[in-house]
């Protein structure tokens, strides 16, 4: 019965994306990180609304934990309950943000009453 299992283990990981996917998913990283240096060093505050630097940052920041979390922690290839917990995780962290940005972008700057 262990070969059984051991045998649909190897036959279930034959789809994952090898040694030429990590590197394409390791160059989607480093093309991510290069570009969130380079919204940072433009203020798009003041060209498109405040809090745009943030969005842009955050919105990269996503793509890349997408990434991450498909492809170097496998749950591409896995069960069901595994994407459910993923997708679980995406919802809370959505929920996280957007009462962070809510408070972020309600905030009036340079007031202080005590």
């Amino acid at each position: 019965m262990a070969e059984h299992h051991d045998i649909e283990h190897t036959e279930a990981h034959k789809e994952h994306i090898g040694l030429p996917g990590y590197f394409a998913v390791f160059g989607v990283l480093v093309v991510g990180t290069i570009l969130t240096y380079f919204v940072a060093t433009i203020d798009l505050d003041s060209i498109l609304f405040p809090g745009a630097n943030t969005l842009v940052a955050l919105l990269i920041a996503f793509t890349k934990m997408t990434c991450v979390i498909l492809f170097f922690m496998h749950v591409y290839w896995q069960s069901k309950m595994i994407w459910l917990s993923a997708v679980a995780g995406f919802f809370w962290m959505a929920i996280m943000f957007a009462y962070t940005m809510q408070d972020y972008l309600t905030r009036v700057t340079g007031t202080f009453n005590p």
